[in-house]
């Protein structure tokens, strides 16, 4: 146990015995936490050759610490620092007597406010029933196969170099079968070269936003608008120019009023199932946008982050596909096809701009999870994820039905509401009701929902909030409905 070199030192021309030396030198340690309640100590033999010294003179100082009460030696077992430690008095005389904790706060000092602060919360309990923003039902998830792919995977001795450092732009088996993916379900032109593997979409915003953006440059988001894509912006240095989203999608008339006044460098656009209110871009806005961007030089981010989940019609062919100006950056995720903890995504540019964007995301984090990519790229080869698309599109049509027609008959005298075209969640609006008193009586009553705040702006308070209906079965829809009416 190196730790014990480091933390003891004998002084052989001390007047104190070394087994004192020792026996002091460890209780300072104990006393300090640097040994901790309940450590394993190495036996005296070994102790005494890393120190140094004569065993029997270990063994002297080991029988000391155990008549003391720090120490206890147990037959068979070893030699451990005891849990019930003996009291450390007096307090107030000796700082020695505290046990040792890191400082609350630095000794050096550094801009505390430059990191924009962002929500922080820990994993909801097992089995809580939550109204969450939209996200998929992990239940669902092909959770078997993935692990039996990775398992197969990870035999083949072939694989051996996946956990080694590489890959930076992700694993070339992934960005194949993705490209094919993109290039058939929604007319990307793209190869494995216009692809770059993140760690989600929002790592993809941050990549991409940091790369286009130079502090106090402008840009314009839709409002209300995703509030973890503004705080990213916020993080970067943006000047944000906020356009009204309406029931056809951002505003491009105000896109160009604004471009006719300011540099605008970026455009942030989520044209399938706005975030938060689930509206669609209409053909003629996207068009019109790609046309603003190619005359004032702006680059767009769009924000494709749940494509497959439309539930009225096909869904448009992303933006990106109609681009032959090279102005948009797409983005996608796979955290909200299988499960959020699954931190795939990707975004898809010009060569140019993903070589760009893989230098900076190695900077950031080297690389992914090279072994779960490549098992994602077999359950793309093998048909399984398209066949799990295809399955969670009809459970989630069948949620959001049968959701909507909860609000509407239980809760329609004091919602508004629109039903998605496809998506997760139900934008809704509380209209007899304060919505963060809503969701403070609710969490009592079991049910954990938003409150709507974060969606608000200095000019608007919306009331409203995302109720996601996907990863609830319909007996959980159910009851959280009643906690809602029950409060309302």
């Amino acid at each position: 146990m190196q730790l014990i070199k480091e933390l003891v030192t004998v002084d052989h021309h001390s007047d104190t015995p070394v087994y004192l030396q020792i026996t002091n030198a460890f209780i300072q340690n104990i006393r300090k936490g640097r040994l901790r309640k309940g450590l394993k100590l190495p036996g005296s033999r070994e102790a005494a050759e890393l120190l140094g010294i004569n065993r029997m003179t270990m063994v002297a100082a080991y029988q000391e610490l155990d008549a003391q009460g720090w120490i206890e030696m147990l037959p068979r077992k070893g030699t451990f620092v005891r849990s019930d430690l003996p009291l450390l008095t007096p307090a107030k005389i000796s700082g020695e007597s505290r046990i040792a904790t890191l400082p609350s706060g630095t000794a050096f000092s550094y801009d505390e406010k430059r990191i924009v602060p962002a929500p922080l919360h820990d994993f909801l309990p097992s089995g809580a029933l939550v109204l969450n923003d939209g996200f998929p039902d992990p239940r669902l998830m092909p959770i078997d196969e993935l692990m039996r792919t990775m398992r197969s995977l990870s035999r083949l001795p072939a694989n051996r170099k996946y956990l080694m450092y590489g890959g930076a732009q992700g694993t070339e088996a992934l960005r194949e079968k993705l490209a094919a993916f993109l290039a058939d379900t929604r007319g990307l032109p793209v190869t494995k070269n216009n692809i770059l593997i993140t760690r989600g979409a929002q790592m993809g915003i941050y990549l991409a936003a940091s790369i286009i953006v130079s502090p106090g440059e402008d840009i314009i988001v839709g409002t209300p608008g995703y509030f973890s894509g503004n705080l990213t912006f916020q993080q970067v240095g943006a000047r944000i120019n906020a356009v009204p989203v309406d029931e056809e999608g951002m505003n491009i008339e105000a896109v160009e009023k604004l471009c006719k006044k300011k540099k605008i460098r970026l455009v942030y656009v989520i044209p399938h199932h706005h975030n938060p209110t689930t509206v669609m871009l209409t053909p003629e806005r996207r068009l019109r946008l790609l046309q603003l961007a190619a005359k004032y030089k702006f680059a767009i981010i769009e924000d494709d982050y749940d494509y497959d989940f439309h539930y009225s019609s096909k869904p448009m062919m992303p933006m990106a596909s109609l681009d032959g100006n090279g102005s948009v950056v797409y983005i996608g995720t796979l955290t909200k096809t299988l499960a959020p903890a699954i931190r795939i995504g990707f975004i898809v540019a010009p060569e140019n701009f993903i070589r760009t964007a893989t230098y900076l995301r190695k900077h950031i984090d080297t690389q992914g999870d090279s072994l779960m990519e490549n098992a994602i790229a077999q359950l793309y080869s093998d048909g399984t994820i398209s066949r799990y698309i295809k399955r969670s599109v009809k459970i989630y049509k069948e949620r959001r039905d049968h959701f909507c027609s909860l609000l509407h008959n239980e809760l329609g005298e004091h919602i508004s509401f629109r039903v998605p075209d496809g998506g997760m969640s139900v934008w809704t609006k509380f209209m007899t009701a304060n919505l963060p008193e809503v969701a403070v009586k609710a969490a009592k009553k079991g049910l954990i929902m938003s409150d709507g705040t974060k969606h608000n702006s200095p000019a608007v308070q919306y009331n409203a909030a995302r109720l996601g209906f996907a990863s609830l079965n319909e007996k959980e829809l159910e009851q959280a409905v009643r906690i809602l009416k029950g409060i309302l």
